[in-house]
């Protein structure tokens, strides 16, 4: 699967070891940035992923802030993009199996590495369910995205 990462400078070292991470995985890892520490404004980098993935790049992506929650709602401004904020493996797999999320967002000043890891390798190993009841809901989200009331 290819991996579309993001990150702004809260989150640019847990993104620099998840990169290696889901490489060692067998994933492609397109860094989207940031390189460095140096402020940065969250927003650019989930509008990178997410374009990214609307573009065809990426098949997934994760983004990464100090809370996730920043990174999260940029992320879902985008028409296709279904991003979650996880801070736990449960939410991290159910996302994609109930709700085809297509980007994950991470709280670099929440989440430690360890822990960061084992969330996104369950985001990584889940596959949308398709059962009508998982398919309906989501076409009620999209419906949703498409009407915007």
């Amino acid at each position: 699967m290819r991996i579309a990462l993001g990150a702004d400078h809260a989150g640019f070292e847990l993104k620099e070891e998840l990169k290696q991470i889901i490489a060692d995985s067998g994933h492609s890892v397109l860094d989207l940035g940031t390189d460095s520490t140096e402020s940065v404004d969250y927003p650019d980098y989930s509008a990178a992923v997410g374009r990214a993935i609307l573009a065809g790049r990426a098949d997934r992506g994760i983004v990464v802030c100090g809370s996730g929650a920043g990174a999260a709602i940029a992320a879902n401004k985008l028409d296709g993009i279904r991003c979650a904020q996880a801070g736990d493996t449960y939410t991290a797999h159910q996302a994609v199996e109930h709700d085809d999320i297509n980007v994950l967002a991470l709280a670099a000043r929440v989440t430690g590495g360890a822990v960061a890891e084992e969330i996104v390798a369950a985001y990584l190993e889940a596959e949308f369910i398709q059962e009508e009841r998982y398919i309906r809901r989501l076409n009620k989200v999209l419906e949703l995205e498409r009407t915007r009331v």
